[in-house]
């Protein structure tokens, strides 16, 4: 703590502001901030009401040095009850989907950490009339809840099942983030122009509820799949979703370069941040291992996205059938197709012939057409044509492999997936070549 009293500045601060008629919780932030940086220096409590308007937290709390959030606070009115009904439902979200959080009123403090309360609450204060009386230690109690408070290390998630739960917390938060935030921007925002251009080339009757979710799906999944390509040896922030992302779409990667760069709107940093601090932290090797045991898939990044919609939203995930076919199962539908196609048709290079159109009307995150590629290069090998892959794509794959999907989060990992399956081949993708696979529903015409 440093020379000076913090916390009887604090509460100085606190009586003062109780004396101006209609001072309400706002007006007491200042007081909250000054104590914690006065408390301790190498800390930042940031108070932007910008990105409150749309049910951030009041405070994130961060490194002065390094930027790195640690901590949030979210405050109420003075005195007011912690407790009431009113406040259950945003309380619930925040330490549900935020590892580090006190729940203030400026007289008591609770402190959760991964959606548990530690400890018992600290009343530092309290009203008597209209003033406010000090609890007896209250300075050396509230000093230890902000010790723990800003010493608590960052969550490392190891299963595949707690980083579903823990990333579809973030993304419904991020959704909520993205509602508000487009709801109050002006018509020439960067989110205003993003939901007209998610209209102009995705879906003309979108809107702005549909655009939060579609857009937050995006952000969480994209970071995920860029964060399996990243490794264990590097380090991992919101910048490496748009470096992994293949040009084959220039909308996703408009999209993501968006995500990446300095216009992201501040309402929503924090929170994209915050999932890439996630991903960032997690084991990601036994996270796959631990995958791998309970789905025996061989692709995280095609089949995680079950496993992240049955704890993001398993309404939608039942409604919009999103249960992959395990690979053993696609792998023998694909080369079964080719057989028949030889054997029955009078195609003797199967899938390979460039007169046989493909379309997946459900692809999902792409696995089917995964395979088709993955098997037709093999028939070019066998046949001693692997010299012959560029031009083939160029001239008889890309034009006749289509797919269709209704939910964009599996549209993008299905870009992601075969535009990189494409490259590790040897492909070489043109600035203006694209994939054919569209964000529709295959059932209206």
């Amino acid at each position: 703590m440093s020379a000076a009293n913090p916390f009887r500045d604090y509460l100085r601060a606190i009586r003062e502001k109780l004396q101006v008629q209609g001072a309400g919780e706002h007006a007491h932030r200042a007081a909250l901030q000054n104590y914690l940086e006065a408390a301790y220096p190498h800390l930042l409590a940031t108070n932007e009401p910008r990105r409150i308007e749309c049910g951030a937290p009041d405070f994130v709390i961060t490194t002065k040095d390094t930027q790195v959030p640690i901590g949030y606070i979210e405050v109420k009115d003075v005195g007011a009850d912690l407790s009431a009904r009113e406040y259950r439902e945003q309380f619930k979200r925040y330490t549900q989907a935020l590892n580090n959080v006190i729940i203030s009123n400026y007289l008591e403090f609770r402190w959760f950490v991964e959606g548990e309360e530690r400890g018992e609450p600290v009343r530092v204060a309290r009203l008597s009339g209209e003033k406010i009386v000090a609890e007896k230690d209250a300075a050396a109690m509230l000093a230890q809840l902000f010790d723990n408070f800003t010493s608590q290390p960052g969550i490392v998630v190891g299963t595949a099942s707690e980083l579903a739960r823990r990333m579809a917390h973030l993304t419904h938060m991020l959704k909520d983030q993205i509602f508000g935030a487009v709801q109050n921007a002006e018509e020439d925002s960067e989110l205003r122009g993003q939901l007209a251009a998610f209209r102009d080339i995705l879906l003309p009757d979108l809107d702005e509820e549909q655009f939060a979710d579609m857009y937050a799906q995006t952000i969480a999944y994209g970071l995920f799949a860029a964060r399996v390509n990243v490794g264990e040896r590097e380090e991992f922030s919101r910048e490496h979703a748009a470096f992994d992302l293949p040009k084959t779409n220039p909308f996703l990667r408009s999209l993501f370069n968006s995500i990446a760069g300095p216009d992201l709107d501040d309402r929503l940093t924090w929170i994209v941040d915050d999932l890439a601090r996630l991903l960032g932290n997690a084991d990601m090797a036994n996270i796959m291992e631990d995958f791998g045991r309970f789905t025996r898939q061989e692709d995280p990044v095609v089949h995680f996205y079950e496993t992240f919609l049955r704890e993001y939203d398993p309404q939608e995930r039942k409604i919009r059938g999103v249960y992959y076919t395990p690979e053993p199962v696609v792998s023998y539908i694909v080369r079964s197709v080719d057989w028949l196609l030889k054997e029955k048709f009078g195609k003797p290079d199967g899938l390979a012939d460039p007169d046989v159109y493909i379309l997946d009307p459900a692809a999902g995150t792409g696995t089917f057409l995964y395979f088709v590629i993955q098997h037709i290069y093999d028939t070019l090998q066998a046949k001693g044509q692997a010299g012959t892959w560029n031009s083939y794509v160029k001239e008889n794959l890309l034009q006749r492999i289509f797919g269709f999907e209704i939910l964009m989060a599996p549209y993008t990992i299905c870009h992601m997936k075969l535009a990189m399956l494409l490259q590790e081949l040897g492909y070489e993708f043109d600035g203006d070549e694209r994939l054919g696979v569209y964000l529709t529903n295959t059932l209206e015409e």
